[in-house]
């Protein structure tokens, strides 16, 4: 940060001490008293060509070098200061100036030299221990990878049609709308024609930009000028920048750094001057207390204009630059005695750039408490009776290890502008903008013809969300739907269902729960058509002679089942076929009863009846096979139709056996597709419990942020937290797996899939699916119970509504904080 407003504060003090310099008889008695006036750019210059005259005089020698040192320190040159305090290390010139080891660690960490850095700290902080620079150096390199590694989410850039070649820094909103900035510039063009000896730069002045229509800054200009006819009230060959503006954008607030002295003050000064329709009226000085000599800069105001903080080098200040604050009880009074904000903020460094977001968070940039390098960006929060919290350092990106400073927030979020010297290798400022992205989603997929593979169009896809919400849209010509980020909202699970005549419904989940950053998702959907002809279900095989649906073919119907709920309005007929190997009475009533054994069950599995018609066609209707089929070794082709003739024909008795097994076969087609489904029944609400009250109730928590239900489960003898999330299923984190499975609560084997796929590399796969033996919720237990392991999860488990299910029904009383498990007589 190489400018006059960094540099800060000239006063009558350093005049005189300057005057005393160059009254002295040696050959840097003139680089002195630039030196002391700040004009560190003529004093480099200076000190160079009295270093070449200075002759046995090693003592003199070393001061001139150690001051070459504090030039390009000050003027923000860390490799040059570096290089000047090396030289005095290897002469052990901190015995006499033991601030040599301070300054030296501080250009070794800006110059991001870490490890060396800390090793000069620690010599510092015992040679002054008293001193808390050395010890925070210390913490700061410490910390610095953990920053790295750990950056925020903001997204940062250089604005570059803001800034020139020169510094350009300290902006601050100029207007409601928010699209036009006031900041400080030493670019080509500003007021007056000398270079500031202080910086080499030309003397700073306040540029006004506006945004247009299009997010284009338009071209910097004076603000005086900024309406083509101002003249010059605001800018003067002087110096002026770090302005800011009241709440109603009315008064501008800016400080002012004279050339020299004028009408006995000296130094930096703040002033406002109030907004007359498109021009500013004459500055006034603003009086802060008594003491009209105080050297101060760097306003910033609360909502009401009573309270200004601002930066100052003063009497009763911890060392340097430090933030001190000031009230007034009405807007129109002058404020009082500043007050220096205390040591939890300022420290023997440099705190300045203050700015006050709320009333209660104030950032700054200081150069005196842990950061990465010369000034960095923090905040502290004042509570209600007036106490300061810790600083927190805003770390990478907003840091790095340059001059990081004057930071300002667009209200309603986290979004603004700060200045840094990061990219610049002669140390000038510039204007970088900053916001951390809303967190959002879209969701987008195509629909195909399960058959053909062709796009599917106009298909009603609806998005239910676990919020309750709900919107629909359709399939354009390509198959192509989409959900728009004002629709798929943040931690939120959702259930798209799609329909379309002719075609079956299909359904599909996904959420947005546990994702931290903006996603486009993505689900595809094959639709199935409804076939005029049946559709053959998965074997189910029965006992000879028998009808009743075995045990172990009851998962055949799953998919049924699935096909049925998602499509409310069809009926089917459920078709049983025997083989041609009994009378033709016998197989009509074996395969009626099959026929009806299914649609039982389908009953049993909440199938409304009136959905189902059973029918057993015996051997009437041998198969056709719509498909090449090979069983046992023996092929069938597409087209072959099962007749019994076909079947004699075989000279291969296993064949004949293959084919025989083929013909017995269960289907199912539709009959009509215009059902109007049932209202559901309400649960009942008075259960009589036929067991210990105490055993059906699991006690329960609400997370204090969210109200989310949080209770203990039992994971094959594990104890852990879990979280209720209604719509999903069973979901654990990477470290929570890791965890269950280097405890021996599972293992390799409890794993679906490769386990040396899916536990490569010392981890779990991401969507991992392992089977819990034991789950034991209270009193209860459940068995193989699939987890899914998730990299990314809001809270370490996730149980959900189907996996509670699987124990009974239940309900949740919420005033008494009660899982209710139900049990009727």
């Amino acid at each position: 940060m190489k400018n006059i407003l960094s540099v800060l504060f000239l006063s009558v003090g350093l005049l005189l001490i300057a005057q005393a310099a160059s009254a002295q008889r040696n050959p840097a008695a003139a680089a002195d008293e630039a030196f002391e006036n700040k004009k560190f750019v003529v004093a480099v210059e200076r000190y160079k060509k009295a270093y070449t005259k200075v002759k046995n005089n090693d003592a003199e020698r070393n001061r001139i070098i150690y001051q070459l040192g504090e030039c390009y320190r000050l003027t923000n040159y860390p490799k040059r200061a570096e290089m000047q305090y090396k030289r005095l290390i290897r002469k052990d010139y901190q015995k006499e100036r033991p601030e040599l080891l301070l300054h030296f660690a501080d250009a070794l960490k800006a110059n991001e030299k870490y490890n060396e850095a800390i090793e000069y700290y620690k010599m510092y902080a015992e040679l002054i221990p008293e001193d808390p620079r050395g010890l925070s150096g210390i913490k700061s390199c410490e910390m610095i990878n953990e920053w790295l590694d750990n950056p925020s989410k903001h997204q940062i850039e250089s604005v570059k049609r803001l800034n020139s070649r020169e510094s350009d820094f300290a902006p601050t909103y100029a207007g409601d709308a928010y699209n036009s900035i006031i900041f400080t510039s030493t670019r080509e063009g500003s007021t007056g024609s000398d270079t500031d000896e202080w910086t080499d730069q030309n003397f700073s002045d306040l540029y006004v930009s506006r945004m247009d229509r299009k997010g284009e800054w338009s071209t910097p200009v004076l603000l005086d000028n900024s309406d083509g006819e101002g003249e010059d009230v605001i800018n003067t060959k002087a110096n002026e920048g770090a302005p800011t503006m009241n709440s109603d954008f009315s008064t501008l607030y800016f400080t002012r750094c004279p050339k020299d002295s004028e009408k006995g003050l000296s130094g930096c000064q703040i002033y406002k001057s109030e907004r007359s329709g498109r021009s500013w009226r004459a500055p006034e000085l603003l009086l802060l207390g008594n003491d009209t000599n105080a050297v101060v800069g760097h306003p910033t105001l609360s909502e009401d204009e009573l309270i200004i903080y601002f930066s100052s080098r003063r009497v009763g200040g911890m060392g340097g630059n430090d933030i001190w604050v000031a009230t007034r009880e009405k807007a129109s009074e002058e404020f009082g005695r500043p007050m220096n904000i205390g040591p939890v903020v300022n420290t023997p460094g440099n705190e300045m750039f203050p700015f006050l977001r709320y009333d209660t968070v104030l950032y700054f940039a200081s150069d005196g408490h842990p950061g990465m390098g010369g000034l960095d960006l923090f905040k502290v929060t004042i509570d209600e009776n007036g106490e300061w919290g810790q600083p927190v350092n805003l770390g990478v990106p907003l840091n790095s290890s340059g001059d990081d400073f004057a930071i300002i927030f667009k209200p309603g979020g986290e979004e603004g502008f700060f200045s840094t010297n990061r990219d610049s290798y002669r140390g000038y400022d510039g204007l970088y903008h900053f916001i951390i992205p809303p967190v959002e989603f879209t969701l987008s997929g195509t629909v195909k013809n399960e058959r053909t593979l062709q796009f599917v169009e106009a298909v009603n896809v609806e998005l239910v969300g676990s919020d309750g919400t709900s919107v629909a849209t359709y399939t354009n010509d390509k198959g192509f739907y989409m959900f728009g980020k004002s629709q798929v909202l943040p931690n939120t699970t959702y259930e798209l269902i799609l329909s379309k005549e002719d075609y079956f419904n299909t359904t599909g989940t996904t959420t947005t729960v546990g994702l931290t950053k903006s996603t486009d998702l993505t689900r595809d959907f094959m639709l199935q058509p409804i076939p005029e002809e049946p559709i053959v279900l998965p074997e189910i095989l029965y006992d000879l002679d028998k009808w009743a649906l075995k045990p172990q073919y009851q998962d055949s119907l799953q998919g049924l089942i699935k096909t049925l709920d998602e499509n409310e309005t069809i009926v089917i007929e459920l078709a049983s076929h025997t083989d041609a190997r009994a009378s033709d009475e016998y197989n009509e009533i074996l395969s009626q009863k099959r026929a009806q054994s299914v649609v039982n069950y389908l009953i049993d599995r909440g199938i409304d009846p009136d959905r189902l018609v059973a029918k057993g066609y015996g051997e009437r209707v041998p198969r056709e096979l719509k498909k090449d089929i090979n069983r046992d070794g023996y092929l069938f082709e597409k087209g072959t139709v099962l007749t019994e003739s076909y079947i004699d024909s075989l000279d291969v008795e296993d064949k004949r056996e293959v084919a025989h097994q083929l013909n017995r076969r269960t289907e199912f087609r539709v009959l009509r597709k215009d059902f109007v489904p049932k209202p559901k029944p309400e649960l009942d609400k008075d259960i009589n419990i036929v067991m210990n009250p105490e055993d059906n109730v699991v006690k329960y928590t609400t997370d204090p942020t969210t109200g989310e239900i949080q209770t203990i489960c039992t994971i094959n003898g594990y104890s852990m937290q879990f979280t209720y999330e209604p719509d999903l299923n069973a979901i654990i984190t990477l470290d929570k797996a890791l965890e269950l499975l280097n405890k021996g609560a599972i293992s390799k084997d409890n794993f679906e899939g490769d386990p040396n796929q899916v536990l490569a590399e010392g981890s779990i796969a991401n969507n991992a699916v392992f089977v819990v033996e034991e789950f034991t919720l209270g009193t209860f237990t459940v068995k193989d119970v699939k987890f899914t392991v998730s990299h990314r999860l809001r809270h370490p488990l996730m149980i959900g509504r189907s996996v509670l299910q699987q124990i009974g029904k239940f309900k949740i009383n919420r005033d008494k904080q009660e899982i209710v498990f139900e049990v009727k007589e």
